[in-house]
């Protein structure tokens, strides 16, 4: 559904990308691992063409379409949905006023999920807790029904409850609606309760290693470090 193809990025003259590919499918959960500063979130930026990101080579296809030069709210009516580590908090719209002018078809799915009630009332995240941010970045996206999900540090800041919660609710109204999932994770505690098919570590702005098998990757990180992940010959890609 959507290829990143050879992409490199600079913010400013900082060149942050250097060659990524990647693939999402349709009906299948990818998840992207990296430290802090590898490049994670500058590669969802560039997916969605946020204007502090210049692309010098490659190109971003969704649905058989180049989309490397459209602005983001093109991008976004398309069908890519995208939940930010650091949503905006904008005081004096009600969180419910809000979902009513981006639904597309998922308001009554959103009214009786008692995990949305609490927060539909309150203003559009003000105040909001760091559990409470990550299931209003996931109301909004249900309410617009994108095509394809790009969660970003998705379990950044949950203690173990929290994670397993949000990890819940991706299941149930992104990954059992057959939709490309993406989780771009620090931590990776999400995989343990949403088992991707396919993981990628990143490092230094570079895919380094891509793999079918989470849990071999996930024991090789926690044990000897990311930097293991570059001898990526160990996690050989079916």
């Amino acid at each position: 559904m959507l290829e990143v193809k050879n992409l490199e990025v600079y913010i400013g003259n900082k060149k942050v990308l250097k060659g990524v590919n990647l693939e999402l499918r349709k009906n299948m959960v990818s998840a992207l691992l990296g430290p802090n500063g590898s490049g994670k979130t500058t590669l969802v930026k560039a997916i969605m063409g946020l204007s502090e990101i210049k692309v010098k080579k490659g190109n971003i296809v969704f649905l058989g379409r180049d989309i490397t030069l459209l602005p983001p709210e093109k991008r976004a009516k398309m069908g890519i949905g995208i939940s930010f580590q650091h949503p905006p908090s904008i005081k004096g719209v009600k969180m419910l006023d809000f979902i009513k002018k981006i639904s597309k078809k998922g308001l009554n799915t959103i009214k009786k999920e008692p995990l949305f009630k609490s927060l539909l009332e309150r203003e559009l995240n003000v105040g909001f807790s760091g559990g409470e941010l990550r299931i209003s970045e996931l109301m909004q996206l249900i309410a617009l029904d994108p095509k394809v999900v790009i969660l970003d540090e998705i379990d950044s800041g949950l203690d173990v409850q929290k994670v397993r919660i949000v990890a819940n609710l991706i299941k149930k109204y992104f990954v059992k609606k057959s939709k490309a999932v993406l989780i771009i994770t620090h931590t990776g505690q999400i995989m343990k309760y949403i088992r991707p098919s396919k993981v990628h570590v990143m490092l230094d702005g570079k895919i380094v290693c891509t793999s079918d098998n989470w849990r071999k990757v996930w024991r090789v990180v926690n044990k000897y470090g990311y930097k293991k992940c570059e001898e990526c010959r160990l996690f050989p890609s079916k």
